[in-house]
């Protein structure tokens, strides 16, 4: 199933011919409208001219988490505040930032966490639970995202007692959550003398704020049943669509409509060229508005799979080391 058959099985020329488009686009309105960029492309010596195909990419100076995390938000934002619609504040055990999206940037976001959730079987039939803090603008995304499916969508809270409850009132079929509140479902329902798989939930769908994948997965699978689908939900992104699993949960798909994937030599800047040969992943989005990011180094050792997946989809996948291949 697709969300967006169009974009999600374009054929390759054309869409680099899109990346190519907005990737230069990207390039100058950061020139344009953010101190911090003008700074960072002045000093790496690079302008808007310079990128006249997606390889020229490489002149573009690397963005690492730690100075992304010493740079207030207010400093790299694009635009005036009359035009941010959204603010979001997220906090992670190593790390906060503060977020801020315009119009577009939801509109971006919520479209790529549509195809994900249908690319994991989610239907206008399903009903799917969200579990974790709804001030997080990552699960707002999921929420619209099901309400533009026609999806019932079931907001969960943060409240163990309020899980229960509404686990024995709504038969859910999916869950959206995070790694940690999924184990504390299945602990607070055996504690209650319940089993996560007696209940019709058959998938999760995983948001991980520190890889690309739930390192307590193979646990969550056996206790509940269910099949796992893992998004990379890093605080630094602010977004958790850009990466994701189809069914076939053969390495995780690149929305290279709005995001450019690059795969470099850990502590370098070499790119690694080979399918299948094992680098850092680097991210560029092609679409952001209010705060874009450009070479963002993630830490996360992946290799870059380019042939269409047996799902049909052309985009690239990347897989982690722990990926079937």
């Amino acid at each position: 199933m697709f969300a967006n058959a169009e974009i999600e099985t374009m054929p390759r020329e054309k869409l680099q011919a899109l990346q190519l488009e907005r990737l230069q686009k990207a390039v100058r309105w950061a020139a344009e409208k953010s101190s911090f960029y003008q700074q960072r492309f002045a000093a790496a010596g690079v302008g808007p001219d310079d990128i006249q195909s997606l390889a020229d990419i490489r002149k573009l100076p690397f963005l690492t988490p730690i100075e992304l995390r010493q740079v207030p938000a207010m400093d790299r934002l694009t635009m005036p505040m009359s035009s941010v619609l959204r603010v979001s504040y997220l906090k992670q055990v190593a790390s906060e930032m503060l977020h801020l999206y315009s119009n577009g940037d939801i509109a971006h976001n919520v479209e790529m966490m549509a195809r994900a959730l249908v690319a994991g079987g989610v239907t206008k039939a399903s009903t799917v639970g969200v579990q974790g803090d709804m001030a997080d603008s990552r699960l707002q995304d999921v929420q619209y995202a099901l309400e533009f499916l026609g999806a019932t969508a079931v907001p969960l809270g943060t409240d163990y007692r309020s899980w229960l409850r509404l686990v024995e009132l709504v038969s859910l079929d999916a869950v959206v959550s995070t790694p940690q509140l999924i184990m504390q479902l299945i602990i607070q329902m055996q504690a209650a003398g319940k089993e996560l798989a007696d209940t019709p939930i058959k998938s999760f769908f995983c948001l991980n704020e520190t890889g690309l994948m739930n390192l307590l997965q193979r646990h969550v699978v056996e206790r509940a049943h269910a099949t796992m689908y893992n998004f990379y939900a890093a605080a630094e992104v602010g977004t958790a669509g850009i990466l994701f699993q189809c069914a076939e949960q053969q390495g995780q798909h690149v929305q290279e409509d709005f995001w450019y994937p690059e795969i470099v030599a850990f502590g370098g800047s070499d790119p690694v060229e080979g399918d299948n040969a094992m680098g850092e992943l680097v991210l560029t989005s092609l679409a952001a508005e209010a705060l874009p990011l450009f070479r963002f180094r993630t830490g996360q050792a992946v290799s870059l799979r380019r042939e269409t997946c047996s799902c049909g989809r052309t985009f690239v996948r990347v897989s982690t080391p722990f990926t079937p291949m």
